[in-house]
């Protein structure tokens, strides 16, 4: 059974915490946050050094709480997936300021005994999303019913989240019977259920994506949420285990075509669209044969509108697929949205 709605790891009205970043990759749940939640988010909260922000209101944990907040979420995923020290005595702030913690780090909360601590004293909740469950079984590799979309990327941190947002958010509007399936701390925030992919042991990542996207009516889409790249020297394992476990029937490629290397990696070349999409079908096969591509979700948000439709026009003319940003929306997505409902 797929995890139920609404559970503790969905994220009411909070503060966002920024720590100390200097990079705007390392802020994605910020962001992400503010992009599809903006309404839960009341403000931001930075310490000396960031350089980050997400232009929400800077705030104190008590000017949030006294705003309705309930929570401060860390909006930064730092390498590794540890908290450093020197955000540890702001977060205790927090607590004693009413609020929960909601964390997508690695490192579990109560691992902090100071932030324990505190939050036993002042009855707070201490939320960690990167949680999976406890049962999840080794992958059975049957088809089951449903139909299943999954983004999959040239790199990791190009748009995968959003593509898969907006394709569940503009499938639902279309009134179709639509779920978003989130695979990542962010993603779960926003949905309130989902599976921390990434945390799961290898063995059962494609089990894990199994429950994730249960069999369901012939007539309903699941959109999945992809992770990493197959591409990538650090992620390309969860990517595949994800895969094989979504057995998706279509999938999209998210690129950002200002990128040239992978996210950390320069000495690893980005790999080209038709390259991914040769490689997440030969792949994807194992699982389920009838895998193919539906089209391409370019990342422009760095261009302006006139670069960024020069982009997907160069795309569109060169790839066998409709091409758009989902961000910006429009005709293109429009003919995206049209292929995720073209059977084969």
């Amino acid at each position: 059974m797929a995890p139920a709605p609404n559970d503790a790891r969905a994220v009411g009205r909070c503060l966002l915490f920024l720590g100390d970043v200097t990079e705007s990759g390392f802020a994605k749940t910020a962001f992400g946050l503010r992009d599809w939640a903006g309404e839960r988010c009341v403000g931001e909260l930075r310490l000396p050094g960031a350089t980050v922000t997400t232009g929400l209101p800077g705030l104190s944990a008590r000017q949030a709480a006294a705003q309705g907040a309930t929570a401060i979420v860390i909006g930064v995923a730092a390498p590794g997936g540890t908290i450093p020290a020197s955000w540890v005595p702001a977060l205790a702030e927090a607590l004693a300021a009413g609020l929960d913690i909601v964390s997508g780090m690695h490192v579990r909360l109560d691992q902090f005994a100071v932030l324990k601590d505190a939050a036993a004293r002042h009855g707070r909740r201490l939320i960690d999303v990167r949680t999976p469950p406890a049962d999840i079984a080794i992958a059975s590799g049957r088809p089951r019913a449903g139909r299943r979309i999954l983004t999959v990327g040239t790199d990791c941190a190009l748009g995968k989240k959003y593509t898969a947002l907006a394709l569940s958010r503009g499938l639902a509007a279309r009134s179709l019977d639509v779920t978003f399936r989130a695979t990542g701390q962010t993603g779960i925030m926003i949905a309130g259920s989902g599976m921390p992919i990434d945390a799961v042991v290898s063995d059962f990542v494609a089990g894990a994506a199994e429950i994730l996207s249960p069999a369901a009516a012939p007539g309903h889409i699941d959109v999945i949420e992809g992770q990493g790249s197959l591409f990538h020297p650090a992620f390309a394992g969860v990517s595949l285990g994800l895969l094989h476990g979504s057995q998706p029937d279509m999938f999209v490629v998210c690129h950002d075509p200002a990128r040239s290397h992978q996210l950390g990696y320069p000495g690893s070349p980005l790999p080209s669209i038709e390259s991914v999409i040769e490689q997440t079908i030969v792949l994807g096969r194992v699982t389920n044969p009838a895998i193919r591509c539906i089209g391409v979700a370019l990342n422009t948000g760095g261009m302006d509108a006139a670069a960024a439709q020069a982009a997907i026009e160069a795309h569109a003319r060169r790839l066998p697929y409709p091409v758009a940003d989902p961000m910006r929306g429009g005709a293109d997505f429009e003919r995206l949205l049209d292929a995720c409902l073209e059977m084969p």
